[in-house]
């Protein structure tokens, strides 16, 4: 997936069990924040690093998505411990298919690579944002390409 492609059609689980669909985002900047494994120490630390900018994010009027092949449960598990007031979208079934039409699923791991998707209002991808499976995304990159949307 790249900058200037419609992003992919879904509907995945959050952490309450609601259903959330791509369609869902649209008419606002949306921020999908694809990680590995929640229970992790990196994907923890960018789940928090989202949480403390939640007042910029709403001052921008766009919504933040977290998607990992973790079971709702364990999602629920850390957006209880983590403060997370935005959604955490289950991948776990068909394992990964999110990921895989997003283009971000490591096939060796099982799981999504740290990859981040900023959606126009439209939801095409204005931007994407990655680092390796060791480095947690910068939020202020975020910051940056949702300023560009908004601004």
């Amino acid at each position: 997936m790249r900058a200037g492609g419609q992003a992919p059609a879904f509907a995945l689980s959050n952490q309450h069990a609601e259903i959330v669909r791509r369609d869902d985002l649209l008419g606002a900047p949306a921020l999908l924040v694809f990680f590995p494994l929640v229970l992790t120490p990196v994907c923890e630390g960018e789940l928090e690093a989202l949480v403390a900018r939640q007042p910029a994010w709403d001052a921008w009027g766009a919504r933040v998505v977290g998607l990992s092949v973790d079971h709702r449960y364990s999602l629920r598990d850390a957006a209880d411990r983590l403060g997370v007031g935005f959604d955490l979208l289950s991948d776990f079934w068909p394992h990964g298919d999110v990921a895989r039409a997003f283009g971000c699923f490591d096939h060796e791991r099982g799981h999504a690579t740290r990859q981040s998707f900023v959606l126009d209002a439209a939801g095409r991808v204005a931007r994407v944002i990655s680092s390796s499976r060791e480095q947690p995304r910068d939020a202020e990159d975020y910051e940056a390409a949702l300023r560009a949307l908004t601004e």
